[in-house]
């Protein structure tokens, strides 16, 4: 990942835009994610939990 500096920019408006291309990209998370053994198990229920959420989403969002 590589974010360069705009003319004029300051390093804060720099670090801002770096964390919301991470946040967006969702780096951090899939790292973390990463770092710790995960059984099959949980990862399916975990999963199957993700979809629920998201198809509730949808659901929600038609209905409007």
């Amino acid at each position: 990942m590589e974010v360069e500096l705009r003319k004029g920019e300051s390093f804060e408006s720099l670090l801002r835009r770096f964390k919301r291309i991470t946040q967006k990209e969702d780096i951090i998370g899939s790292y973390r994610k990463k770092q710790e053994f995960e059984p099959k198990s949980k990862l399916r229920q975990r999963k199957k939990a993700d979809k629920l959420k998201k198809s509730r989403q949808t659901s929600k969002e038609d209905g409007r």
